[in-house]
């Protein structure tokens, strides 16, 4: 299955604004490198009070944040945006209950969400990382390798990463009673 075939599908970003939400991001686009963007920041959020569960609104925050660095509020958008997307997809369970029979049930009928729910996935993933919780970012890695056959997600150095991280994570937890020799 290709991940990246959208043919005669709407992307999300193709689903209508609101007027006024979409002015807010386009102020907060301009406003965006003055005052620190907090007048960005606001506009954006007050788009998101507006208009929730409009994907468009949710990218728009999730970059504002993660721009400034502010990986934990990023997380806290990214988590929003898979909890909507996995609804919208009828996956009650979240994106956990997705396996390769579900994936390719969605693919043929919602296949530009199924795809945004996979890349928010990833960016949850990546964030994880920065954040240094290794074990929360390999949990939705592997779900993506698992689900990702052909690689067309680009996770391979995030996953060697996650890997690595907790496997330097465990040795540490192990304290004394563990010795690695390493190869220079």
């Amino acid at each position: 299955m290709d991940l990246l075939d959208f043919t005669g599908q709407e992307m999300y970003f193709d689903a209508p604004l609101p007027a006024e939400v979409d002015a807010l991001i386009q102020d907060a686009a301009s406003d965006y490198g003055s005052e620190g963007g907090a007048s960005a920041e606001l506009a954006l959020l007050r788009a998101y009070f507006l208009a929730p569960e409009q994907l468009s609104v949710l990218v728009a925050l999730y970059r504002y944040y993660y721009y400034q660095h502010r990986l934990e509020d990023a997380l806290i958008v990214a988590e929003r945006a898979l909890a909507l997307s996995a609804r919208d997809l009828g996956l009650d369970g979240g994106w956990r209950e997705l396996d390769e029979a579900r994936l390719h049930e969605l693919s043929q009928h919602a296949m530009p969400l199924t795809r945004f729910l996979l890349l928010a996935l990833k960016g949850a993933g990546y964030l994880e990382l920065r954040l240094e919780r290794a074990t929360e970012a390999l949990e939705r890695l592997e779900t993506l390798a698992r689900l990702d056959t052909e690689g067309r997600l680009g996770i391979d150095s995030l996953l060697r990463l996650a890997r690595s991280l907790v496997t330097e994570q465990q040795i540490q937890g192990a304290g004394d009673n563990l010795h690695v020799l390493r190869r220079r």
